[in-house]
């Protein structure tokens, strides 16, 4: 099975939509009106940033972040 970044979705009231971000890649995040979308533009977010990272010669990060709750069950 092919590892993956893990994403976070949250609601935001102050932007009054979805944040989606990827914390192994740094600044990696993307708005929506909806979970859906914010996922949506965060994969799209995703391969833009590792696309700069290659262009810029710059390393790409393995999937490493793990939420707290599955540090625990672990």
């Amino acid at each position: 099975m092919k590892s993956d970044y893990h994403i976070n979705i949250f609601y935001s009231a102050e932007d009054e939509g979805y944040i989606a971000d990827i914390p192994d890649l740094d600044a990696c995040s993307a708005f929506g009106r909806t979970p859906d979308e914010a996922l949506r533009e965060v994969q799209i977010a995703k391969l833009a940033w590792i696309a700069a990272a290659r262009e810029g010669g710059k390393p790409i990060p393995k999937p490493r972040y793990r939420p707290a709750i599955y540090q625990a069950a672990g």
